[in-house]
């Protein structure tokens, strides 16, 4: 089989951190033979996209080759590489899934949510896995949540290593450090293509270890007169345990809030990742019973999201829990790109509630990141020492960052391969190439399923929020002719008492549409059209917002 072919497909997560999806295919000739699924993770929305849960990877491409995907292979319990998989996973076929042992238990909790009974498989590190052309090695290494793994793929066409999420942390607080021997034996055996967390690509040094975090966690809490709240990422159970046995040592009972903190706490405990004896917790509704310098919260939402715990205490609609004078918040998580915003909009609004608020840009070795810096991206080259290099799970500035740091070790342009969600490249043996791009897009999931949202729905879930929504109902005959008066009434648009001269004025606006100098024939859908557009007008003139406004004509 001398014209076999690999080609690497990135569906997500390549320049946009989270919703991570990767996909490597072999090929004979022009033959498609296996699919191998590296992760099958979410993406979560910013403040414009409202109404919308989550973003998963659109899987368009694969739903007519389900019988070549052999196996999904997970490298952690990060949501942004593993929430997506409940959804998709009977449109991929329900092929078996490989995991780490945290990452197993996680992946079979989110299974049981939708009722899937799926094959999950926990991995043996080095075992060597086949599906078809492919075989798999998983490798530890360390980051910011138990038992992440690299992944050694061996081809056809040659090596390639699948680098995800990670920092060298030789000083871990629960585990064992990285396995750099077998990292090493991958790069002597020979690595074809490198591909790179790249997301620490603009940060200069060594990663610190996490271990660091646990001594700050004491520092904060012997110091904290009342309630101590951390927030972080719900899955980062490494975190979220020095942050326990920090408040233990000071006597703190422990309150998890938020659904998804209950559920992976809860989780991590049963498999004794999270040993905390049940007299030590509480739950929100006894938080207030107690003295605040005797509580410790750990709480969901360190991103800012929307009706998340930590924005719900923020916004004083957590009638359990209430933060104030004398109680300290730490955010022990960086924000992902493109969620500053929401973040300090949270922060804001905890200091207003009289709270002290630590986080990443206030305070050093608060948050130790999980991915490694450009040192630790450096030592995984030469470990490795790979022909090519993909960087992924960034944004586009840091894969440029990441380029131009491989430039600094010899490393020219053309061998460090720049993508977009969705670009494709192809290795043969001897050459390498940029292939078609496939089609790939947003795909929404909300309260009412999962689909393509559009921009139409989110403008106007915008609108809503922002500027407040105007209903008018207009009385016509079968003519098309005005026979009453409109009704108006309005949402978060201007206050009760102060509609009643503007609403009039309006009325007389509409009663104008039904004006028809030219004599053309008038229609229910033009007749609203025009009273929307001339409402949105007159409605920004006279008040400078821009409600959203919805015409019924009942044709009486």
């Amino acid at each position: 089989m001398n014209n076999m072919r690999v080609r690497f497909i990135p569906i997500g997560g390549i320049t946009d951190v989270t919703k991570n999806m990767y996909l490597y295919e072999s090929y004979e000739g022009d033959t498609l033979r296996d699919i191998i699924i590296v992760d099958c993770g979410a993406g979560f929305p910013r403040a414009k996209e409202l109404g919308v849960d989550l973003i998963i990877p659109d899987i368009s491409y694969l739903k007519d080759k389900t019988d070549k995907i052999k196996a999904i292979l997970l490298t952690h319990a990060h949501e942004d590489h593993i929430l997506a998989l409940k959804f998709h996973y009977k449109e991929l076929g329900s092929p078996p899934v490989y995991a780490s042992k945290l990452t197993m238990y996680f992946v079979k909790s989110r299974f049981d949510e939708v009722g899937i009974k799926a094959r999950v498989i926990e991995i043996e590190y080095l075992k060597q896995y086949e599906f078809g052309d492919f075989k798999a090695q998983f490798i530890h290494t360390t980051h910011s949540i138990p038992d992440p793994t690299h992944i050694l793929l061996s081809t056809p066409v040659g090596n390639f290593y699948h680098g995800s999420d990670f920092k060298f942390d030789l000083t871990p607080p629960y585990g064992s450090p990285p396995d750099f021997y077998s990292i090493v034996k991958a790069g002597n055996d020979g690595v074809l293509c490198l591909l790179s967390d790249c997301l620490g690509a603009d940060r200069e040094g060594l990663t610190l270890s996490e271990s660091v975090v646990g001594q700050t966690f004491e520092d904060l809490i012997r110091m904290t007169k009342g309630k101590f709240v951390m927030t972080t990422f719900s899955s980062n159970i490494s975190r979220i345990r020095q942050c326990t046995d920090a408040a233990l040592k000071f006597n703190r009972k422990i309150c998890f809030i938020g659904r998804s903190m209950r559920q992976n706490t809860d989780l991590a405990r049963n498999i004794n990742y999270l040993p905390i004896n049940p007299k030590f917790m509480v739950k929100e509704q006894e938080v207030s019973k107690l003295p605040p310098n005797r509580v410790c919260l750990i709480v969901a939402g360190s991103q800012g999201q929307f009706g998340s715990a930590l924005s719900k205490i923020a916004d004083n609609h957590n009638k359990f829990v209430k933060v104030g004078k004398g109680d300290k918040v730490m955010f022990s998580s960086d924000p992902i790109p493109g969620n500053e915003p929401d973040v300090n909009d949270i922060i804001e609004k905890l200091y207003y509630l009289g709270a002290d608020v630590i986080y990443s840009d206030s305070e050093g070795e608060i948050h130790a990141s999980g991915h490694g810096n450009q040192d630790d991206l450096k030592f995984l080259v030469r470990f490795t020492n790979p022909k090519y290099l993909i960087p992924i799970g960034g944004t586009v500035k840091l894969q440029r960052s990441y380029r131009t740091l491989m430039n600094s070790l010899g490393y020219p342009d053309e061998r460090v391969v720049l993508l977009n969600d969705g670009e494709t490249i192809w290795f043969e043996k001897g050459k390498t190439y940029q292939g078609d791009k496939i089609q790939v897009k947003n795909v929404y999931v909300d309260a009412y399923g999962i689909g393509d949202i559009g921009n139409f729905v989110l403008r106007d879930r915008r609108t809503l929020a922002e500027e407040g929504i105007v209903f008018v109902a207009v009385p016509i005959s079968s003519e098309v002719k005005l026979i009453s008066d409109p009704i108006i009434s309005s949402r978060g648009f201007v206050y009760k008492g102060d509609e009643t001269g503007l609403f009039d004025n309006a009325k007389k606006i509409i009663a104008a549409c039904f004006n028809n100098p030219n004599g053309g024939l008038l229609t229910k859908t033009t007749v609203e059209r025009s009273v929307i557009d001339m409402l949105e007008d007159y409605f920004k003139r006279e008040t400078g917002r821009e409600p959203l406004v919805v015409v019924e004509m009942l044709d009486l």
